[in-house]
């Protein structure tokens, strides 16, 4: 099992906080944006598209972080897999990379959920353009799934590889770097591992 650096609760709250916001900034500037034009150009089409898209985007990456990110109920509580699918879906929309999600339906504890959702976040960062992002539920019970990025040009952020590989170097974490740290908090947590295994134009992360 991956060794992690020493976190506070209180900073890990703090930077996932602020990686939120930092997700949602983009997508809220652009409803600003666009109301601001309106006010100069009333129903400017071009405009009120921003809006819609802004706030369509806006809308996903909150449902997605309300799972990924959130309590989601009590410390026992399972997911739908379903559920878990259409975020993903919806916050994968807004983004370069295709998503496609196989796999047995059903309950699941939520922290093997919380992976996956992260797990593709960090896949869709290893994509320069385009690809696809692939989800395999292979069992529900015992818990196991994959998650593939593939596309042009694959690169796993320096520091999702060094926690991987178990450097536990106490190097200032930030909005960026805390997401791979969470994963593996999470899997820590949950009794389960993340491995990976990266070719020339594909990552393949599993958790089990």
């Amino acid at each position: 099992m991956t060794t992690l650096p020493e976190l506070s609760a209180a900073d890990l709250a703090a930077l996932l906080s602020s990686k939120l916001c930092h997700d949602i900034i983009s997508p809220v500037f652009g409803i600003q944006s666009g109301l601001e034009l309106l006010d100069d150009m009333p129903n400017d089409p071009e405009s009120m598209e921003l809006v819609r898209h802004s706030l369509k985007s806006a809308v996903a990456k909150l449902q997605f972080a309300r799972i990924a990110f959130g309590a989601a109920g009590s410390q026992t509580a399972t997911i739908d897999l379903n559920d878990a699918k259409t975020v993903a879906n919806g916050y994968m929309n807004h983004e370069k990379a295709a998503i496609v999600w196989e796999g047995e339906p059903g309950y699941v504890a939520k922290n093997f959920v919380k992976i996956i959702l992260n797990l593709i976040v960090l896949a869709n960062a290893s994509i320069s353009r385009g690809g696809e992002i692939k989800v395999v539920i292979e069992s529900i019970d015992p818990p196991r799934a994959t998650v593939r990025a593939t596309g042009d040009r694959i690169r796993i952020q320096p520091r999702l590889m060094a926690l991987l590989n178990g450097d536990v170097a106490q190097e200032a974490m930030d909005a960026q770097t805390i997401q791979p740290y969470y994963t593996l908090f999470l899997a820590q947590e949950s009794g389960l591992t993340v491995a990976h295994e990266k070719t020339e134009g594909s990552v393949l992360f599993t958790v089990a």
